[in-house]
């Protein structure tokens, strides 16, 4: 009996994978604090959209990178247009 040696991680475009190929690891998810989730929809409520130099700004005032702002949006767009197709 031998063990398999163990695989390297390897991270590419901010994904880990195990031994370069295979099933991606996923990020863990982000917990907002409820003080970022105060703001982001304070901010979603103003608009639904944000322009890059917002985005960056909003982002910096948070404490989370502009990804995290734009998926954020994203998501709470998609949940704010299931709500208002069920009326």
């Amino acid at each position: 009996f031998s063990p398999e040696p163990e695989k390297p991680l390897a991270v590419s475009n901010g994904e880990l994978r195990l031994g370069g190929k295979g099933k991606k690891l996923r990020k863990p998810r982000t917990i907002y604090s409820s003080l970022q989730l105060q703001a982001l929809n304070q901010r979603f409520q103003q608009t639904q959209y944000l322009a890059l130099p917002e985005r960056a700004e909003l982002a910096a005032q948070l404490g989370l990178t502009q990804t995290q702002v734009k998926i954020w949006f994203q998501n709470k767009r998609s949940k704010y247009k299931k709500i208002m197709k069920q009326g």
